[in-house]
């Protein structure tokens, strides 16, 4: 190669068209984006003490504090976990157990000690409200990577971290009705592969909720699998608005399996 064509090659490179193009070979897909997100919020197992404060359009606050453990099972394809609220009184013992599968719709339990009964929620109601939250049950959940189409839309930082846009679509109606969505935007850290920040539209196509996270935590440093330890659910529709903030979070591999038993979940 002569110094002239190397010179022309390296020049090339350097362009502005050049660097786009290098680095649009090197950046993940959507849908790899997606899969990465995916992967990096599954702990092999957790326990951690939550409080979930619920606020109203008059910014009228009610706490409520709850246990929560999490644990991966089939080879990370299945999360369980299980809720359990402490106080205030109204809803102490009431639990929530959830089986999320990766490829199939979940499972999930709630057990009322005022009725002394376990009632499972069908997939049709995953996008009822969490114990009055404006988080669905839904909102929750690991979303299966194969319902939806992923597109990047932009790149831009959000939270004090370089993050990556994507819109997630619905493939068919039928997974649209179930979520309770048309349409979701992420904005994905670049570094850590977690969610900063979510756009959810209902049905009709208008913002409906706005998630922020916060406080991402490292709580497997070999395999980096993050959690935030907060997040934040606006409905930008009623003005209401739900916190969920973790504390005393322990990466904990070998948490009792049978926490995530109906058997567990009717325990008082």
């Amino acid at each position: 190669m002569t110094k002239h064509r190397f010179a022309v090659i390296a020049l090339a490179l350097l362009s502005p068209v050049g660097v786009a193009h290098a680095q649009a070979e090197t950046a993940p897909s959507p849908r790899e984006i997606m899969e990465k997100v995916t992967l990096t919020r599954k702990l092999d197992g957790s326990e951690a003490v939550v409080k979930m404060t619920v606020m109203d359009d008059k910014k009228q606050a009610r706490e409520r504090d709850i246990t929560m453990a999490t644990k991966l099972y089939d080879g990370g394809k299945t999360e369980k976990r299980i809720y359990r609220f402490l106080s205030p009184a109204d809803v102490q013992g009431t639990s929530v157990l959830v089986f999320d599968y990766e490829t199939k719709a979940d499972d999930v339990w709630i057990f009322l000690p005022a009725l002394r009964k376990t009632r499972r929620i069908v997939r049709s109601q995953k996008t009822q409200s969490f114990m009055g939250s404006e988080f669905s049950y839904g909102d929750l959940n690991i979303p299966a990577i194969d319902d939806f189409d992923y597109k990047l839309v932009k790149q831009e930082p959000f939270g004090g971290e370089a993050c990556y846009v994507i819109d997630a679509t619905p493939k068919s109606k039928e997974i649209a009705e179930s979520e309770g969505y048309s349409k979701k935007t992420y904005w994905v850290s670049k570094d850590k592969f977690a969610v900063m920040r979510g756009l959810f539209y209902d049905k009709d196509g208008k913002l409906l909720k706005e998630l922020i996270t916060g406080n991402i935590k490292l709580l497997d440093a070999k395999n980096k699998r993050y959690r935030p330890m907060h997040m934040e659910m606006i409905n930008k529709q009623n003005g209401r608005k739900s916190v969920f903030d973790s504390s005393k979070v322990t990466f904990a591999p070998n948490t009792k399996d049978e926490y995530f038993t109906t058997g567990y979940l009717e325990r008082s």
